[in-house]
């Protein structure tokens, strides 16, 4: 996902939360690149309420990133639950923590 207008680079990871089976891209690529720069902002912005939380109620950081992916994945949350687990392993790299497998909730 090369645009010369663009200089964002869309991470293979985050691309395949958009493939099909075959690797095409269910969206324009448009469309991907905003939703990748929507939630690698939102992965930024957990870093702090994520470290927050570990540090205020102390329970693991795999607990920490759990709580964030159930909610990440709730409807309102405005992201696919796709986008909700590629938004948590992101977080978890950001902060440096190992990410937990991540269950569809319910």
């Amino acid at each position: 996902m090369h645009d010369d207008d663009n200089q964002i680079l869309v991470p293979p990871s985050f691309i395949a939360v958009h493939s099909d089976a075959r690797g095409r891209l269910r969206e324009r690529a448009d469309v991907v690149r905003q939703r990748y720069e929507l939630c690698e902002d939102l992965a930024c912005h957990l870093v702090e309420q994520a470290q927050t939380l570990y540090h205020v109620q102390a329970p693991s950081e795999s607990e920490i990133l759990r709580r964030i992916h159930g909610g990440l994945c709730s409807q309102d949350a405005g992201v696919t639950a796709g986008e909700a687990t590629w938004v948590v392993v992101r977080l978890a790299e950001l902060l440096q923590w190992p990410c937990p497998r991540l269950d569809a909730p319910g």
